[in-house]
């Protein structure tokens, strides 16, 4: 994630520059923002998974015991594992078809097959999260341990 968010920090502040300083700007500076930032994000969603920093409404865990914590955990990742599933086989469609008809992108002149890859790379990393993170809940459902819930926000 590092490298992405470097790339697209330094690309977006040469690109800032040259076109105020010099009132000039080139096409392939938009596009690396652009495919960084989309890489950043679906290696990002994976990571949160990790760290069970996702968006999600949490009220009714706090009255819930431990056991039930897990097993309402590892529902969650299981209607997240089939989606991720459903989402990895059709992403894969758009790569196929971009690669069967050669698409490049305007700027860069590169195939666009490695720029829509992130989905698909971003699918799979999830889907290894979920299962990691399903393991987990198991262990810790199976030892009587809390389940984690990731990191507090404002403690």
């Amino acid at each position: 994630m590092l490298v992405f968010y470097v790339l697209l920090v330094v690309t977006m502040a040469v690109e800032v520059l040259r076109r105020e300083a010099f009132s000039y700007s080139s096409i392939w500076g938009e596009e690396v923002v652009r495919y960084s930032f989309i890489y950043l994000a679906w290696i990002g969603a994976a990571s949160a998974v990790r760290e069970r920093a996702h968006i999600r409404i949490d009220v009714i865990m706090h009255y819930l015991g431990p056991r039930m914590k897990a097993l309402l955990y590892m529902l969650g990742d299981l209607v997240m594992f089939s989606v991720a599933l459903v989402a990895l086989y059709w992403s894969f469609e758009t790569v196929t078809v971009s690669w069967k008809f050669g698409s490049v992108s305007h700027g860069l002149r590169v195939s666009m097959v490695w720029f829509l890859m992130a989905v698909p790379i971003g699918f799979t990393l999830l889907i290894a999260r979920l299962i990691q993170s399903f393991i987990h809940d198991f262990n810790s459902l199976r030892t009587g341990r809390p389940v984690f819930e990731g990191n507090q926000l404002f403690d």
